[in-house]
């Protein structure tokens, strides 16, 4: 009878379907909205790696090998010449790399610029003759009104898509026909009218155009070196798409950026038939061939991007999926509703040759197909979100690695179908109980109105199974630096406490049965419950699995802001913060002069300053450079470790360091990524200082004095006292300034005299107070966090409405129950007081149950996914009034859908039901 169940889904589930759209509709939403956010957030990552990855090929080019720094992000400049005269080596081209940032023009039109004054913009130094052959990409076009020399003048810059229409006003960018502009890019930074030129580096003038001989104007662009504005020419474009970039030559770069005999990089191509893993061998066993010089391939830096970035992709795309998690509870109740509604007639049908199997069969045919339109309204739905979001926030999420980034909408029809896949197996798996309910019904007793009542049973042994495999799973590490492991235990959580639930709801009534003996109303409620105790579970899961998700949720999110608040108490203890470079990027080619630092600490009213250097290391060159912090953490000369690291957040005291040792501080990435746990020797850092490490000084020892906690930098972090660092190099360079305020003294006030004094107009300096500062930071994690607060209001509504439909199912298979307690003399008032009653005995129940695995999950979350996924650690804060609410405002709802559900069922057709028995 196979071939009949096309036929009746047809006519008989299509019935159904249509008489019924809203509570079908409500399924076929749910599963669209979970399959639509994980969607977006897949096609907004992918689009923003495959942007980045363009941007990396159009800057590698045709490239077989890459000089590199292997401390330091600068090689000497002799490695060029002598590569080039390598035999294997059929090209060398230098390249200076520079991260810093670009003025943007003042007003557009007659409206004032809003936001920062500042584009970070990624400069690029190179050899025109060279650079053709293996980065075309970054070729310098001039202008057709320019000359062909322009490539090689000291004074003239070449922009690429982007940084033209963020930089240059629409009458001068010249945009090309045909060449993309990305989306979003120079919608608030552009200006109209002439940009000027600026002589010298006085802040504050506007970019003004001058005439070269014949008429023509040409543009300035004017970029951040140190405390001045470097103003050079624009000679023309390159073709590069991606994020703002500049080229130059390399030797104006290297004037300009003060790296004079030194490079960033090289890019070498390599003669037909080299073997590039031999010359690389090759060349590092030359026994003159420097240590700070590593060779490495172009894809490297693409595939340290996709590592780094992949805790943070699976994580946001997990978190997404639990719309769809309870969207499967949804259809779950959506499904047993009408398998209750539909009793008799799928009796009927067993009756007349369909067997188990086959009415197994269509209901999860008619699960299926909810599930395949809300995957398929999902994938459209998550495919528009996905380009509004990209349109106005660019590629980045709130994770910080694609920032800047304006990526072409990337979609992939195998992801489509991936996602609308699990929308199916969501629908399917949710669909599996009312399936088998309808499977294994007797169809003599249900046509009888006897058949559904008592099904279903409890395993508490598999329920005690599921949670112990899930605590093992929460000890397991992370594979492949994202925290799988953890995430299965989430899922074997929740499921092992709804498989416990009808033993902990026996347990339970057991323990409430004797408190209301002398209350009939409430005995019976309590009895019913006791005798059915399966349905009841079956009723208050959807409540379960979604108020256990949405404490969870609540717990993590106040977690980690309780602990961040904390962490800015610490880290933040001066009353004002100077700072040269918005990004750790750009702190190599934007720090303050010594004279102005000196200024600064004489101003009237300043009490202490406190100055800091940072700057990236490399410590391994497949992972993210670790920062480095250089600032005064010893107060006296004392080396009590008390003495030390006294705004550091330490997880716990300092140890002192032993003779010989310089004592650093690391962050809790460095004891994941590189093993530096406290009270060890760091043995990388030294190779990693020996580029600024003066000639003539024995390689310093360093000694892991503590582990503290950074929110700021996930990639490993090490302080240093400047003290220390100063009997190592000559570098005094200094990125970032704290200030101590004396008694009265204003802090605005003071923001205005060192502007005054350092000549500036809000674009070179950055800043701000420490509450501006906390104000800012928390104000950017609660934005980060807004989707958590709608996931968890799905995830409740989702759950009430799975308790509407589950007492609805339920009331209606009662029908003749009421009918009898009717014929007994009870009262239409008293029978729905029984309702109510066990509606709040359920919901209540089910909030006991959702609250204690919402704890659980939290604890996973808190204390195992952030650490494997971030590196860092966080304190549980459990917000017990929040909670409690979230709890109460669920008994309400859960009381109130059981007399609305039951108000239909106990009147007069209640009464003319038991007559179907007669």
């Amino acid at each position: 009878m196979h071939n009949a169940l096309w036929p009746l889904f047809t006519s008989f589930s299509w019935q159904e379907l249509r008489h019924h759209p809203w509570r079908n509709g409500a399924a076929v939403v749910a599963v669209m909205l979970g399959v639509a956010l994980a969607f977006a957030v897949h096609v907004i990552n992918a689009s923003a790696l495959d942007e980045f990855a363009r941007g990396m090929r159009s800057v590698a080019g045709q490239a077989d090998v890459q000089v590199q720094g292997r401390s330091r992000p600068v090689i000497d400049e002799a490695l060029y010449g002598r590569l080039s005269r390598h035999p294997d080596v059929q090209s060398a081209s230098p390249v200076i790399e520079i991260n810093t940032y670009a003025l943007l023009p003042q007003s557009r039109g007659d409206r004032p610029l809003q936001g920062s004054s500042k584009l970070p913009i990624r400069v690029l130094g190179v050899d025109a003759l060279q650079v053709a052959g293996i980065t075309p990409e970054v070729l310098p076009m001039p202008d057709s009104d320019g000359g062909r020399l322009d490539v090689f003048a000291p004074d003239t810059v070449f922009l690429n898509s982007a940084a033209r229409v963020a930089l240059i006003p629409p009458s001068r960018s010249n945009v090309g026909l045909g060449e993309k502009v990305p989306d979003g890019v120079g919608a608030s930074t552009a200006s109209t009218g002439p940009s000027e030129v600026i002589q010298g580096a006085g802040a504050g003038a506007e970019p003004r155009s001058f005439s070269k001989p014949g008429g023509a104007a040409t543009t300035s662009v004017r970029l951040q070196q140190g405390m001045q504005w470097q103003s050079l020419r624009l000679a023309g474009r390159i073709a590069a798409g991606g994020a703002p970039l500049a080229v130059m030559d390399v030797a104006s770069a290297q004037t300009v950026f003060g790296m004079l005999g030194q490079l960033s990089r090289m890019d070498v191509q390599l003669r037909p038939g080299v073997d590039r893993a031999a010359f690389m061998a090759q060349l590092q066993a030359q026994p003159d061939w420097p240590a700070d010089a590593v060779l490495a391939e172009p894809g490297q830096a693409m595939a340290r991007m996709d590592n780094v970035s992949r805790a943070y992709r699976v994580n946001l795309t997990l978190l997404a999926l639990v719309a769809l998690f309870t969207g499967g509870f949804l259809v779950y109740s959506v499904l047993a509703l009408s398998v209750t509604r539909r009793a008799q007639p799928l009796a009927l049908l067993g009756v007349l040759g369909l067997d188990p199997r086959q009415r197994w069969a269509l209901i999860l045919l008619e699960a299926g197909t909810l599930g395949l339109l809300g995957s398929v309204l999902g994938i459209a739905l998550g495919t528009g979100l996905a380009m509004l979001a990209l349109r106005m926030l660019g590629g980045d999420l709130g994770g910080g690695y694609f920032s800047g980034a304006m990526p072409a909408l990337q979609w992939s029809g195998g992801a489509a179908l991936v996602f609308g896949a699990l929308g199916v197996l969501a629908a399917l798996i949710g669909a599996w109980w009312p399936a088998r309910m309808a499977a294994r019904m007797a169809p003599a007793q249900t046509l009888k109105g006897l058949g559904l009542s008592g099904q279903g049973s409890g395993h508490a042994s598999a329920g005690l199974a599921l949670l112990a495999a899930g605590v093992v799973l929460a000890m397991l590490p992370p594979i492949g630096g994202v925290p799988l492991a953890a995430y299965i235990s989430v899922a074997l959580i929740l499921l092992g406490g709804i498989i416990a639930l009808p033993p902990l709801v026996g347990w339970l009534l057991d323990m409430v049965a004797p408190l209301v003996a002398r209350k009939p109303l409430a005995l019976l409620a309590v009895e019913r419950a006791r005798r059915m105790r399966a349905g009841a579970a079956i009723a208050v899961s959807g409540v379960v699995a979604s108020l256990s998700l949405a404490v969870a949720l609540t717990v993590m999110v106040g977690s980690f802001r309780g602990s961040m608040l904390q962490w800015l108490d610490t880290v933040l203890p001066a009353a004002l913060y100077v700072r040269t470079a918005g990004s750790a990027g750009s702190s190599e080619h934007a720090y303050f002069d010594p004279q102005l630092i000196q200024a600064i600490r004489a101003l009237p009213g300043v009490d202490r300053l406190r100055p800091q250097r940072s700057m990236p290391l490399i410590f391994d060159s497949t992972r993210p450079p670790v920062a480095l912090l250089v600032r005064p953490l010893r107060e006296t000369q004392s080396a009590d470790a008390a003495a030390l690291a006294t705004d550091l957040p330490l997880l716990a005291p300092a140890l002192p360091a032993p003779a010989g040792f310089m004592a650093v501080y690391v962050s809790e990435a460095m004891v994941d990524l590189y093993g530096a746990r406290a009270g060890a020797e760091l043995a990388p850092l030294a190779t990693a200082l020996a580029a600024q490490t003066r000639a003539g000084i024995d390689k310093p020892r360093f000694f892991v004095a503590g582990v503290w906690r950074d929110y700021a930098r996930q990639f490993g972090t090490v302080v240093m006292d400047s003290r220390d660092f100063a009997c190592l190099s000559n570098d005094a360079r200094v990125n970032d300034l704290a200030l101590w305020l004396q008694t009265g003294a204003d802090s605005g006030l003071m923001e205005q005299a060192i502007r005054r004094i350092a000549n500036d107009d809000a674009s070179l300096l950055e800043l701000g107070s420490a509450q501006e500062l906390r104000s800012r930071t928390m104000d950017i994690f609660d934005r980060s966090f807004a989707v958590t607060y709608w996931l968890q209001a799905v995830a409740i509504g989702i759950g009430l409405f799975g308790v509407a439909a589950s007492f609805s199912a339920q009331v209606l298979a009662r029908r003749k129950e009421f009918g009898l307690l009717l014929h007994l003399g009870l009262t239409r008032a008293q029978v729905l007081q029984v309702l109510v009653l066990e509606g709040a005995a359920w919901t209540a129940l089910g909030a006991i149950a959702g609250t204690a695995l919402g704890l659980a999950v939290a604890a996973v979350l808190v204390f195992v996914v952030n650490p494997q996924s971030f590196h860092w650690s966080m304190d549980m804060h459990v917000p017990l009034l929040r909670l409690l609410a979230l709890a109460a405002a669920v008994i309400a709802a859960g009381t109130l859908t059981a007399w609305l559900a039951g108000r239909a069922a106990a009147g007069r057709d209640a009464v003319m039901a038991v007559k179907e028995d007669w």
